[in-house]
């Protein structure tokens, strides 16, 4: 076995015992995968009262995967997203009132409702943006890892992407280039096992996606995506790989959305028993199960927690609804980006 792969070999990855989040920490990834499943659920029952504006790509079932990784990045970190970003954006600390108004259309939204639900940016969290293209996000990954080499800056990249993308031209030319470049980059494959209606098993000769990383002289790991300290491990080890100059790491993430592709996807492509059996690793019951029995929190305060999380996700819904309209003048306005460069 080539020693790239000795990075991940000469850690303990179960006990997860080197990067070790605190009480608190723990705490705080609970209520980002609450609140995440909570704003799906609410985004997705809008669909019902047409007050969304396009298709939603739901994230529900993956939450550890987000909040592991994104909680593992330290501030200055970027991330790029996908199609199937809402997810990534809160385990970022976004905001969610914005999110919901950038959906529903209304000025309000992070894009001032023009971008909805596949385009949400925030460059002050480090969102440099979701895409609708599936694969679209990786060489803007490179891009940004270049701009943090350049600017010496001890910082990284975190690049989303889905086990569909991993089949795109995008995807080897970027960690070729990141390989080669030692680009401070964690490209970080969150593999649902399908792409749209096309299971891993027809689409892919490989049992691991993060094999791959053989071709490009960089490690590759494959770890459990609905285990948040193993993805919080992972990703730490990651990024300190990254600013230590030793160049990008490829982390497949296997976990399962338990919806369809999309908000009116029917999924008869899979069956009810494999759906069930994901269901019964709910990443979010499994962190419960963690924090209480580490008394860390008992159960009426995970109660509470809840609740909390589904008053703020109530508001949330109201300020979008109430949020006004864009106006038709609108339209040509943030077309273009200013040049405020000295002529």
């Amino acid at each position: 076995m080539p020693d790239f792969f000795q990075f991940f070999e000469e850690a303990d990855m179960g006990e997860h015992k080197q990067y070790e989040p605190t009480a608190e920490q723990k705490i705080e990834m609970l209520k980002r995968m609450l609140r995440i499943r909570s704003f799906e659920y609410k985004a997705l029952s809008h669909c019902t009262k047409r007050l969304n504006r396009g298709p939603l790509h739901l994230y529900v079932g993956e939450e550890a995967t987000s909040v592991g990784a994104c909680m593992a990045l330290e501030r200055g970190d970027y991330i790029t997203s996908t199609h199937r970003g809402h997810g990534h954006c809160i385990a970022m600390g976004g905001d969610v009132r914005r999110m919901l108004a950038e959906i529903v259309g209304r000025v309000t939204g992070y894009c001032r409702g023009k971008g909805g639900s596949m385009h949400i940016t925030d460059l002050d969290l480090g969102i440099i943006g979701s895409n609708g293209i599936v694969g679209a996000g990786i060489p803007i990954a490179v891009g940004a890892g270049i701009a943090l080499d350049n600017r010496q800056e001890d910082n990284v990249i975190l690049c989303f992407f889905g086990d569909g993308a991993s089949n795109t031209g995008a995807f080897h030319e970027s960690l070729n280039m990141a390989s080669i470049w030692k680009l401070p980059i964690i490209f970080l494959c969150e593999n649902n096992l399908y792409a749209i209606s096309g299971s891993v098993k027809e689409t892919l000769n490989i049992q691991d996606i993060s094999i791959r990383s053989m071709s490009y002289g960089i490690p590759g790991v494959t770890i459990d995506g609905n285990d948040i300290f193993e993805v919080y491990e992972t990703a730490k080890k990651a990024r300190a790989r990254a600013v230590a100059g030793e160049g990008p790491t490829l982390i497949e993430s296997k976990t399962y959305r338990w919806l369809g592709h999309w908000h009116a996807d029917p999924c008869r492509y899979r069956d009810e028993e494999e759906v069930e059996a994901w269901k019964k690793k709910c990443p979010i019951q499994r962190m419960k199960d963690h924090l209480l029995g580490k008394k860390i929190l008992s159960q009426a305060q995970i109660d509470e927690l809840e609740g909390e999380i589904m008053k703020e996700i109530e508001e949330t819904e109201k300020f979008a609804i109430e949020s006004p309209n864009p106006e038709p003048e609108e339209a040509l306005q943030d077309v273009y980006v200013e040049n405020h460069t000295n002529e």
